[in-house]
Order: C-alpha cells, then structure tokens, then sequence
C-alpha cells in the first residue's frame, strides 16, 4: 500500500492543518463527513482525485476536501513484486462546528 510521508497519523495531521471550514456552511451550520478518492501513482503523485460521498448540503465542504488532497505531497507509492503501481485510496474528510 502507499504511504504518506510520516505514515496516516501524519496525513490526517496535514489535512486537518491545512483544511479551511467554508463560510457558507459554517454560517449555516452544516456539518458532516466527506469520502475523496484518489491515485496513487507510481511516482508518488496524486491523481483521480473524486468525492466518493459529499457532505448533505455542503458543496463547498466537498470542493475543499477536494482542494487539500490535491495539495498533498508526494507519498512513497505502492509496490507489488517489488515494483511501484497505482493504487486506489479513499479517505474520509470530517466537517465539525
């Protein structure tokens, strides 16, 4: 499986710094969790990045998820027999007032 630099615990420490909740939603309360899927390639890059499932009412919060796992840094990418290939990964972006 790929890796983000510093392992998971490094990653959701990236995308909780680096996530800005929307004024549209924090001003009408909306709230809620938002699934990004995106590629891994064999270079390490971040590519086929799609929102899985948005958050109800909150496109906003769905474009900045969308936003934060593209500005990601290069992971260490998957191998498989020893060589690099691209893989799927989801992850899930909370939204808390």
């Amino acid at each position: 499986m790929p890796e983000f630099p510093g392992g998971p615990s490094e990653m959701m420490r990236y995308i909780q710094a680096n996530v800005n909740y929307p004024k549209e939603e924090k001003k009408a309360g909306i709230s809620g969790k938002c699934f990004i899927k995106f590629v891994v390639e064999i270079d390490g890059s971040i590519s086929h990045v799609t929102v899985l499932k948005g958050v109800k009412d909150g496109p906003n919060c769905d474009k900045e998820a969308l936003r934060v796992i593209e500005s990601m840094p290069k992971w260490s990418p998957g191998k498989q027999n020893g060589r690099p290939v691209r893989v799927y990964y989801n992850v899930p972006i909370s939204f808390r007032l």
